[in-house]
């Protein structure tokens, strides 16, 4: 299966950008879509955004979407998540996650991601 590193968190004002990375191994060459989830002190994990493997699409929380960008370079295996225009409510651990499929309708998929990776921290302070 594939194996997912995640790095780029840290602490940001409100209102300040971080760019988050998601870099993969070990399967790799099987098409996979990748999602960012994150997850904040006492509640459960929220799923941010999704990426298709063919990077032609993308799908969004309400919550993040016209701030986050998701995107990928599949040469260099690795899935980014652009956040600006950061809230205190972003505070939360950030993982990223990949489901076998090659679809481009990713809604579908969002209950199935797995090949979790150990998180990265995002604190957001006002």
């Amino acid at each position: 299966q594939v194996r997912l590193v995640e790095s780029g968190g840290g602490l940001v004002q409100a209102g300040g950008s971080l760019r988050l990375s998601c870099a993969a191994s070990g399967r790799t060459f099987n098409p996979y879509a990748t999602g960012w989830f994150r997850q904040a002190p006492g509640k459960e994990r929220e799923f941010v955004a999704a990426i298709s493997w063919s990077g032609g699409s993308t799908f969004y929380a309400d919550s993040v979407r016209g701030r986050f960008t998701i995107s990928r370079d599949n040469a260099k295996n690795t899935v980014y998540l652009q956040m600006n225009s950061l809230k205190r409510e972003d505070t939360a651990v950030y993982y990223c996650a990949a489901v076998y499929t090659n679809s481009d309708y990713l809604a579908p998929f969002v209950p199935h991601f797995g090949s979790w990776g150990q998180g990265t921290q995002v604190t957001v302070s006002s």
